[in-house]
């Protein structure tokens, strides 16, 4: 199996919205094949708890403004893993501490990434 165009749809969404509130090492995971509850994950790291809270706000804003609703929302009280429930795609907002720690990449490393279509910044924006 894979990923529907719809989760497909909505990661892009996310990431985007992430990467607007400075999300760092974001990657998604096709997790159609072994999970039959879900799509996608997406995994996106702060560098501290108000940074894991400011990501996690502005994609469940964006995804809900697309139309995508919030199902189950974990972890905001402390900010240091963030889950978002989409259905079809899940997010994880980690603090970089706490990403490392449960390194989520090496439990679903048999699972394909998706390709986010992030531009990529310049010599002089990541300087």
């Amino acid at each position: 199996m894979t990923a529907s165009e719809h989760a497909r749809d909505l990661v892009r969404i996310a990431a985007i919205a992430a990467d607007s509130k400075q999300a760092e090492d974001l990657v998604a995971l096709d997790v159609s094949g072994p999970l039959p509850l879900t799509d996608i994950f997406l995994l996106a790291s702060g560098r501290n708890e108000r940074n894991v809270l400011a990501v996690a706000s502005e994609v469940e804003d964006k995804l809900n403004e697309a139309g995508a609703k919030t199902l189950r929302r974990e972890g905001r009280a402390e900010g240091r893993w963030v889950l978002l429930d989409f259905g079809d795609l899940v997010v994880h907002v980690f603090h970089e501490e706490d990403r490392m720690y449960y390194s989520l990449e090496r439990l679903w490393k048999d699972c394909p990434t998706v390709p986010l279509g992030l531009p990529i910044p310049s010599a002089a924006e990541s300087a």
